[in-house]
Parts: C-alpha cells; sequence; structure tokens
C-alpha cells in the first residue's frame, strides 16, 4: 500500500482531479479544503470515478491550529500537495491583502507542520505567471522570473521562494514546484470540472456558460496584442494530464528520485494557442456558434506565453496526452451535466 498524501484544496479544480488520479495510483488521499471555491459533493464525484472516496477535512489551511490537527490526526500522511490559494488574476489586483495573506500564510502553516511532524515531501501548486512577459519563447525553467503582473502572480514567486528556502535550510524537507501553463477541460466522466463561482475569470468556463446561454456573450479582452490575430496566445493543457503530473512528481520525492532538495518543471502542451484559436476549436468540437465581443485588455494579462516542457518530459517521464480540442469537448460534456444537475 502506498502512503497517504494530503491534498489542500482537494475539492477544486485541479485538486480533485489530482485526487482521481492519486487513488488510481494507489494512493490514500486526504483532502483538506475550506470550500471557499468548491463544493462538498466533489468529494463524493471522486469517489464515483475511482470506487474509493478521499477523507474530506474542512479545513482552512490559514488556521494554523486546524493544520497542526490534521498532521496530528492523520499519521499516514508522507506527502503534500498543496492547491488551496486564491487563483484569480483580476480579483487579485482588487483585493491583494486578501491574496497574500491566504497564500503565504497557508504555505508557511503547512511547511512548519511538515517540519513539526517529519512529513518531508511537498509539491507545490505554481504558475507560469512567475515568469511575467517573457523575451524569449518558448518558457524554460531556466527563463528569468520578472516582477509578476499581478498580486496573485507574485504570490506564487513569493512561496516558491519560501518553500525553496526551507528545503534548502532544513534536511527533512524536499519539494517540486509545477509552474502550470492554463489547464483547461474536465475528466472523461463528465463527473468533475471546473466550477467558478459567479463570472467567470477563465476563458474556458465563460466559452462553455456562454454557449449554454448561462452568458449572453463571451468578452475577449483585446484584439490589439502583438500576435498574429492580435489576441493573447495561451498554453492549454487538460487538467487529467496536469493531475498526473502530480502523482508523478509525488513519486519522485517519495522514491527519492529528485536529484535537489528543491526542483522546479514547466508543465505545458509545449504550444501557443491564441483567444481566437481556443474559440475556434470549441465550436469545432461543439457545433455551437460563440457570441463574442472584442473589449478592452484586462489589467494584469500578459500578451503571450508559452511552455518549453521538455525537462518535465524528461525527469518525470511525463508528457500531455490529450489535445485542446479533447480537453475543449469534455469542458463542453461537463458544462452539459452540470446544467442537468441544476
Amino acid at each position: 500500500m502506498k502512503p497517504a498524501v494530503l491534498v489542500t484544496g482537494g475539492t477544486g479544480y485541479i485538486g480533485s482531479h489530482t485526487a482521481v488520479e492519486l487513488i488510481n495510483s494507489g494512493f490514500d488521499v486526504i483532502s483538506a479544503d475550506n470550500l471557499h471555491n468548491s463544493e462538498a459533493w466533489i468529494n463524493e464525484r471522486i469517489g464515483m470515478i475511482t470506487g474509493k472516496t478521499p477523507i474530506l477535512e474542512i479545513a482552512d489551511i490559514c488556521d494554523t491550529a486546524r493544520v497542526d490537527d490534521l498532521f496530528r490526526k492523520y499519521p499516514a500522511i508522507k506527502a503534500v500537495i498543496h492547491f488551496a490559494a486564491y487563483k484569480a488574476v483580476g480579483e487579485s489586483v482588487e483585493k491583494p491583502l486578501e491574496y497574500y495573506r491566504n497564500n503565504i500564510l497557508s504555505t508557511i502553516n503547512l511547511l512548519e507542520m511538515m517540519k513539526k511532524y517529519g512529513t518531508a515531501h511537498i509539491v507545490f501548486s505554481s504558475s507560469c505567471t512567475v515568469y511575467g512577459q517573457p523575451d524569449v519563447l518558448p518558457v524554460t525553467e531556466e527563463s528569468p522570473l520578472k516582477q509578476a503582473a499581478s498580486p496573485y502572480g507574485n504570490t506564487k514567486k513569493i512561496c516558491e521562494d519560501i518553500i525553496k528556502d526551507s528545503a534548502s535550510a532544513y534536511s527533512d524537507i524536499n519539494a517540486v514546484s509545477l509552474r502550470y501553463f492554463n489547464p483547461i477541460g474536465a475528466h472523461s466522466s463528465g463527473l468533475i470540472g471546473e466550477l467558478p463561482r459567479g463570472v467567470p475569470e477563465n476563458l474556458v468556463p465563460f466559452i462553455t456558460q456562454t454557449a449554454i446561454g448561462l452568458r449572453d456573450e463571451l468578452k475577449v479582452f483585446g484584439n490589439d496584442y502583438d500576435t498574429p490575430d492580435g489576441t493573447c496566445i495561451r498554453d492549454y493543457l487538460h487538467v487529467s494530464d496536469l493531475a498526473i503530473a502530480h502523482v508523478k512528481a509525488v513519486e519522485r520525492l517519495l522514491n527519492g528520485r529528485n536529484k535537489a532538495s528543491y526542483e522546479v518543471f514547466n508543465l505545458g502542451a509545449g504550444k501557443g494557442v491564441s483567444v481566437m484559436e481556443a474559440i475556434k476549436s470549441f465550436e469545432r468540437v461543439s457545433g455551437v456558434k460563440l457570441k463574442y465581443r472584442i473589449t478592452g485588455r484586462r489589467h494584469g494579462d500578459i500578451e503571450k506565453i508559452w511552455a518549453d516542457p521538455s525537462l518535465a518530459n524528461r525527469e518525470l517521464g511525463w508528457k500531455t496526452i490529450y489535445t485542446l480540442d479533447d480537453a475543449m469537448k469534455s469542458a463542453w460534456q461537463w458544462e452539459i451535466k452540470l446544467r442537468e444537475m441544476r
């Protein structure tokens, strides 16, 4: 039997998909979530997919005493995957103090309790936002980190620094930061997927909500960027591909295959896709013509970014399986099922 993994934010978008892949790989999962941006019933869906429901603890990782309680209650925890964070770029510009407090304090609490209880391994949910607007594309792990374009991105950079310094100072802590590009899509079962509260911040749920009639139109933020069609370019990868990378990172740490106490990997498909190309992909797989309108640029957005994922391909033995069309099709299936349920 493989050891237990504590997944913070385990009922969230990426956390829930990662819990599925962990269970499918034989791990026990203890999920900790305050349900600020997710729903408890997602945990039951994970059980429906895998045949084994994670233990769900309703917990705020910013509550030091509560985190202490989790580690004391579950001594089988041998690794942590830390997803729990506020994540909306635009909102972080409006509410920077909330983002700094939540995202940074939760990380410090986990590291302190890992040290106290002898849990050696942590995989951190980081972001390509730490690169800012890169001078050279694609982005490698050696690309310079720039001042983030948003407080959200800055919290990821600060948390990386805290984790790196902790792994350097304490010989009993090993860490991997996974810098994701743009996760999209939903599980092939249609039972879990992205579940935004209110108006979506991310492109794909805005696309699917517009297509199903929940939104009047899709707003495209700017068409005057220095890109082939004038819209922003991102590196979209299927959330299930991303989830599998977390399992591989945990296994790397647990099996002692890491080459340093702190490692970083870019996770992306390695291809830049514009907003308009993403819209066309959705229209192609869904058969739905989207109503969209070009508006002004959104503060905090960068122009273009995509990954060189070759280090993760080589060291983690990971590469993306799903295409952009696959991801769009699964996101649409999830949206349809979600509306049927409601």
